[in-house]
């Protein structure tokens, strides 16, 4: 798709919807880290139904270490992987408070040298929680960028790295969040919604 077709879908989402927002609770930078931790192949709804709880005893790194193993596994539990997710919380807080005094780091080198965060956590943190312009690639992200030709590639980089090049700068700050949103409601993996999409006639897929 050329990058003047590319502005045109941002520029009707941004019409549909000027402030986008993600769809995970959160009150800070570190829970929304935790809750990022948490998301991955799991739903933004049930994380949110743990989290409620679990913030409301434990909102910064030294009182989830204080909660210890045995409780933070019972608020997860019914998020997948949970136990591998747990350990990483527990290691990510002790580094969090042993290598940056307690608080999220602004660089993605830093972020990624947390446990259980990756390039995808990384960069939702650094757009959400700190207004960078980064473009965060998960499912839904991936999805859109190769179903509608804005960015192909065979792996998440690869589209990242697409989509930067032709995201006009002034839709940076939302692009992640208007992707991810068209994708998890309109462009589906399954039975995606053509007729209700604000971009169908711009879609190389729809053309097809």
């Amino acid at each position: 798709m050329k990058r003047d077709l590319v502005a045109e879908c941002f520029r009707r989402w941004a019409e549909a919807n000027p402030e986008p927002q993600g769809e995970l609770n959160h009150r800070n930078p570190f829970e929304l880290l935790i809750a990022v931790i948490l998301s991955a192949q799991a739903t933004d709804t049930g994380v949110n139904r743990a989290t409620g709880p679990l913030f409301a005893v434990a909102d910064t790194p030294q009182a989830m270490l204080n909660l210890g193993l045995d409780n933070l596994t019972e608020h997860i539990r019914r998020i997948g992987l949970y136990k591998t997710k747990a350990k990483h919380i527990l290691a990510t807080c002790q580094k969090l408070l042993s290598d940056f005094a307690g608080e999220v780091p602004k660089t993605r080198a830093s972020l990624q040298t947390l446990p259980g965060v990756g390039r995808k956590t990384a960069n939702v943190v650094l757009n959400i929680a700190f207004g960078q312009p980064t473009l965060a690639v998960d499912t839904h992200v991936f999805r859109v960028a190769n179903r509608t030709g804005m960015g192909s590639g065979k792996t998440p980089l690869a589209v990242e790295e697409k989509l930067l090049k032709v995201v006009a700068g002034k839709y940076l700050d939302h692009a992640h969040h208007w992707l991810i949103l068209h994708g998890r409601y309109t462009c589906t993996a399954r039975a995606p919604k053509c007729a209700n999409c604000l971009i169908a006639d711009l879609c190389e897929r729809h053309g097809l």
